[in-house]
């Protein structure tokens, strides 16, 4: 049995195919899950797991002991992350045995730029609830680090896709559309290269680190729409002025930011080559595999 185990709390899109990588090295994976079924299907996967909700305890501390690297992509609530509102005297108890510890934020930390760049430098300016809950779990992961030296990285993901969740199935499904709203741009990545940077930040530790993960290219979201339409071969749906878009208050909230995200840490200190530069590479490739 290897000797590197690591432990996921929410074994969702993202964490599940480190998770796959890992195991394939010979790795030991725990972690937790909402759903029987998607237990099942990890349980099935040679996976420990964990049901978990988010008003009791997520785990028996005792599952913490022996693992060697640690993972949250648990988002916060509002009342905070319900890691650390059950676990974190577990987790600060088990610091020294921890060589690694991942919390898997987002890039709405930064707020609204008006369609300019940020880095990892730039100043946390959240315009959203939900970016406002993300800054404050950051600080409370980053609290552990300092605290306990617990070495805390933090992963600031742009929108996420892959297989089974991207444009190509929103048009397959009938439910695309192409929102215009002017200067609006997004950045994004493929859950293959958020699993290609969390593995080499693995293989090179920097405790208090954060890293922005996405592609090289933030698009306006229309036009990922219009290419995944030709991809397909089909007639793309109509443009709709963003002030005549019927939008839930979550759809609406996402188009309230716009930023340029750069990704030149994960390539200059991880070493990282991305395996879809953007998202024209990321659609191909989920096309031929389709």
């Amino acid at each position: 049995m290897s000797a590197n185990v690591l432990f996921v709390f929410g074994l969702g899109f993202s964490a599940r195919t480190l998770a796959m990588r890992l195991m394939a090295k010979g790795w030991v994976v725990r972690g937790t899950t909402r759903g029987a079924e998607k237990a099942q299907t990890l349980h099935a996967a040679g996976i420990d797991v964990c049901l978990f909700d988010s008003v009791s305890p997520l785990v028996d501390p005792n599952v913490l002991d022996g693992v060697t690297h640690l993972l949250s992509s648990v988002p916060p609530g509002a009342d905070g992350d319900p890691v650390l509102d059950f676990h974190c005297k577990d987790i600060a108890a088990r610091a020294e045995q921890i060589v690694w510890a991942g919390y898997l934020s987002t890039t709405g930390v930064y707020g609204d730029r008006g369609g300019d760049w940020v880095d990892e430098t730039s100043l946390l300016y959240p315009t959203s609830e939900r970016g406002a809950r993300r800054v404050a779990a950051e600080a409370s992961w980053c609290g552990l680090h300092r605290e306990h030296a617990l070495p805390v990285h933090l992963f600031r993901l742009a929108g996420i896709y892959g297989p089974g969740r991207n444009a190509l199935e929103t048009v397959r499904q009938g439910k695309a559309r192409r929102i215009v709203k002017e200067g609006q741009v997004f950045s994004r990545t493929h859950v293959d290269d958020i699993a290609a940077v969390l593995k080499a930040s693995i293989e090179q530790p920097n405790p208090g680190t954060a890293y922005n993960v996405c592609d090289d290219d933030p698009a306006p979201p229309q036009d990922v729409v219009l290419h995944a339409c030709e991809l397909l071969g089909v007639t793309p749906p109509p443009e709709i002025p963003f002030a005549e878009a019927k939008l839930s208050a979550m759809a609406r909230s996402f188009y309230g930011e716009s930023k340029k995200v750069s990704n030149t840490r994960i390539k200059e200190e991880l070493g990282v080559v991305l395996k879809y530069p953007d998202y024209r590479a990321g659609l191909a490739a989920l096309l031929a595999d389709s």
